[in-house]
This record gives structure tokens, sequence and C-alpha cells, in this order.
């Protein structure tokens, strides 16, 4: 247990990762307290409170005038990220946002500086970044396990769902590059470094709505080495990355959302040998908003946030740019035409 006064946390929206993973983590965390979740019924802020505490409040600006919330977690659709992040930082409280803040790196500057200026944490939720399945790869490249790293691959897709859900509506800022394309592009921003630039892209939209439901995105770096990031939301489920250098590779099986009761698998390849590394579970959520209230405690660890924010808004902007500027499209049917709906 901690000696410090832990840091009251407000919610806004009622999300479903909210419900199922960070909210729970939140709660677990002695390091943060849970004061109030705002939805915009009653009801819902009231399911939220019964369940993990707090008080539910109506209405979003309500929850930000709070004089006991010195922290606040955005969990609403894409749409509305950057609008009550930025309420949420001009209220002067620190911010935890979900994935995907926004495309747009101009905006993610606008954050990032009202967020210096002010002294307060400014972190997008990626917790995939904290399980230490991530470290593991990271310290066997460091020591040189594979040699020099030449490529690295990562996908993430998943079923065709309910197309009712936010992430197949276009006015909320759905689309695969948002929803599941956003996480191999960060890990391949993590492991390629600030340089990293999208070199080619191509999104594949919905004829009817206009969602992007697939994409494929090619990064490199300034010496080279390159990322091949695959993403959709009507595929067969993956969930994989693999690093793969001069003398070997790292494969790992569930990349980015391993539970936390679940030993994730990674295979190290070397010459002839395949060597299977089990390694222990871990809540990444919990190792999440742990970090978050360490950013919020200690102002030398918020840059690091804040630029990792502005560098992943870039990317998913660059990536946006390069498939609108493809002189063609493929439609849902696989055939060439011209009723791609632009991102």
């Amino acid at each position: 247990m901690t000696d410090r006064v832990p840091i009251g946390v407000g919610v806004l929206g009622a999300a479903d990762i909210a419900w199922r993973r960070t909210v729970p983590a939140i709660v677990a965390c002695d390091r943060l307290r849970l004061v109030a979740v705002a939805s915009r019924t009653p009801e819902k802020a009231g399911a939220f409170a019964d369940r993990f505490g707090g008080v539910a409040v109506t209405g979003y600006q309500r929850l930000l005038a709070r004089d006991d919330v010195q922290a606040v977690y955005v969990a609403l659709p894409n749409a509305l990220h950057e609008e009550w992040a930025d309420a949420a930082l001009r209220a002067g409280k620190h911010v935890l946002v979900e994935k995907s803040l926004t495309v747009d790196a101009a905006a993610a500057v606008r954050l990032a500086d009202t967020a210096r200026t002010a002294g307060l944490a400014l972190v997008e939720n990626f917790a995939f970044l904290d399980h230490p399945q991530h470290g593991w790869v990271r310290d066997r490249i460091a020591e040189g396990a594979i040699g020099e790293v030449r490529t690295v691959s990562a996908s993430f897709g998943v079923p065709q769902a309910d197309p009712a859900l936010i992430r197949y509506r276009r006015e909320l800022a759905g689309g695969a590059l948002r929803e599941t394309g956003c996480y191999p592009v960060r890990l391949a921003g993590s492991l390629l470094g600030p340089d990293v630039e999208v070199v080619g892209a191509r999104l594949r939209h919905d004829p009817g709505t206009g969602v992007d439901i697939s994409g494929s995105a090619l990064l490199a770096d300034s010496v080279g080495v390159t990322a091949q990031c695959d993403f959709g939301l009507a595929h067969a489920y993956r969930n994989t990355c693999a690093v793969w250098g001069s003398t070997g590779r790292i494969e790992v099986d569930w990349a980015f959302t391993p539970p936390p009761g679940t030993r994730p698998v990674v295979r190290l390849h070397r010459a002839e040998t395949v060597t299977e590394h089990r390694l222990p579970a871990a809540d990444q959520f919990l190792r999440m908003v742990d970090g978050f209230a360490e950013a919020c405690a200690d102002p030398t660890r918020q840059d690091r946030y804040r630029d990792a924010i502005v560098g992943q808004a870039s990317l998913l902007g660059a990536i946006v740019r390069q498939a609108d500027s493809t002189p063609s499209a493929v439609t849902r049917a696989g055939q060439p035409g011209g009723d791609r709906v632009p991102a």
C-alpha cells in the first residue's frame, strides 16, 4: 500500500472496455480512487456506480466541475475523444483517454501543449505495452537474441459483429484503423522508434456505410527497418506480432489483449531451434492505470506519454492520407470501383 492520498478519478462514458477492463483496474489500483461516473443517461451511470462505487452523474460537464475529481478517464466514442480530453485538461484534470484519441497530428499537438502548459498527464490507453511479454521481447532484441532487426509484422483483426456497434458507425469515427489498426501501428512505433514513417497504406471500405473495415500499412524507419501492420473488423480472429532479425525471429501469439489470468506464449526461433517460453500472467490494465497514476504524481514522466500521443496521431493520419491517395480502391465485392468513401 502507498501512503500517498489516492487520486480521485471520474469516468466519462460507459464503453464496454471501461466496464470489462479499465474501471475494474482503476478500482483495484491503490493509487487511484473512483469518485464518479458520468453518462448521458442516469441508467448507464447508475449501473457503473452500483457495480464499482462512486457517484452516478448525468452529463459530462457536471463531472468535470467536481472538485474531488483530479483525473478523468475518457471512455466515449472515438468522435468525442478529442473534445472531452481537451475539456478535461482545461478543467485542470489529468486525462487517460481511450484509443484512438485522434488521427489529426495538429490536434494531438494542441492537446499535448495544453497538458504540458498545465502540468497535467495526458495518456492514451494502449495497455498492451505495459504487459511484461513486450518487455521480454524488447530485452531479447537488446541482447541480440535475433541479431539485427530487419522487419516487424503485427496483425489485429476481429470477426464481423453487430453493424449497430460504434465501431461500424462512421459518424462516431468508427472503423478498422481506429479500432484495431491502432494497435499494430502503436507497436510498430514503439519498436522502430521516433523516426518511423508510413510508406504505403490501403483501407478497404464498406460501400454501404463508408466505414473502413480492413486495411494494411507499411512503415519504415530511417535505416530501412520495416513494419507490416494488418487490421480489420470482418476477419477470422488474429492478434499476433513477430520480430524478424538477421539471426532469428520472435513470435507473440496474443500480442494485444491477453486476459489477466493468461500466461502468454512467446517463441524464439534461432537457426533450427525453436524455444517456447510461457511467460507469467499479468493484468496489463492494472499496470497501465498504475503508470497513469505515477504520471499524474510525477511531472518528469509526462512528456513521454504526450510525445507518444503525437507520434501515434501522426502515423494514423499518414495512413489515411496514403490510402486516400491510392488511384483506385477495392470494393467489398472485390471489384475496382469508384464507390470508395474517404476515411
